[in-house]
């Protein structure tokens, strides 16, 4: 882990979505070892339990669907009850929905925003009009670099970061003059089960490095393909002090796969 070994985010309550795994568990983690106190909501917490043992005072755990806007609040509701008011929120939560335009189902298709777009919506919604009240905050969703570089068979999961991307522009916008910062990572391939997947599926982590002229896409110019963690570090520098004078900004972590697009 690339994280300075701080107390950073101490006392400050941050939620977590998508938090199970992959990206979000890294952030998580990376958060509750730099002080903070976290609200992580997932469709599958499992992998979190055991972690309470180590943080019983700083850990919230709870199941939930970030596509429902009304379980969204009452989870988020839950979660400031035990550990406070909100003060940070990343939007990890994702799924990935892989399949030509032309062949997908209209379900498949709303599925993949109702997660990972709606979801972001949802819990931007609900958590910055806390922020508001208290003229305080800071939010980072995560996005993709597939939100501008398009990618053969990925329409769905593309079209549905750049509206995240688009949808944290303007909510940055929105609330700039409370002082509440919103920005965005965009990963490009990195190590995580939902990486893992396509690798399953016939690719692999050596051919996403090498690119691929058939299917138009560019190589990783680093030779490597993202650790969780060294896109957690990108969220936690923008959620930190330390980025005080940052926000609608698009941060790509992608080892140079989109040339600095």
């Amino acid at each position: 882990m690339n994280a300075v070994n701080t107390q950073e985010f101490s006392q400050q309550c941050v939620v977590v979505s998508g938090a199970g795994r992959g990206i979000g568990a890294a952030v998580a983690r990376q958060l509750l070892d730099q002080g903070a106190r976290v609200v992580a909501l997932d469709l599958d917490i499992t992998p979190l339990q055991s972690w309470q043992s180590s943080y019983p005072d700083a850990l919230y755990l709870e199941t939930v669907d970030v596509a429902d806007f009304n379980a969204v609040a009452q989870a988020v509701d839950n979660g400031t009850r035990q550990l406070g008011p909100i003060d940070k929120l990343v939007c990890a939560a994702g799924v990935l929905q892989m399949g030509a335009i032309t062949d997908l189902s209209p379900d498949q298709w709303a599925r993949t925003f109702a997660c990972n777009t709606n979801g972001v919506f949802n819990l931007c919604h609900i958590v910055a009009k806390q922020m508001l009240t208290r003229r305080k905050g800071a939010i980072v969703n995560i996005s993709s670099n597939a939100a501008t570089a398009p990618r053969m068979a990925m329409g769905a999961y593309a079209a549905s970061k750049a509206a995240v991307t688009q949808l944290s522009r303007c909510l940055g916008l929105e609330l700039a003059h409370a002082g509440i910062r919103v920005n965005v990572v965009s990963p490009g391939s990195t190590d995580t089960p939902m990486q893992q997947a396509m690798w399953a599926a016939g690719s692999s982590a050596q051919t996403v490095i090498d690119g691929s002229g058939e299917h138009y896409r560019l190589g990783i110019p680093l030779k490597k393909i993202a650790m969780p963690d060294e896109i957690a570090d990108a969220v936690l520098f923008l959620l930190s002090d330390r980025a005080s004078h940052i926000t609608l900004h698009d941060l790509r972590v992608d080892g140079g796969a989109t040339l600095d697009q």
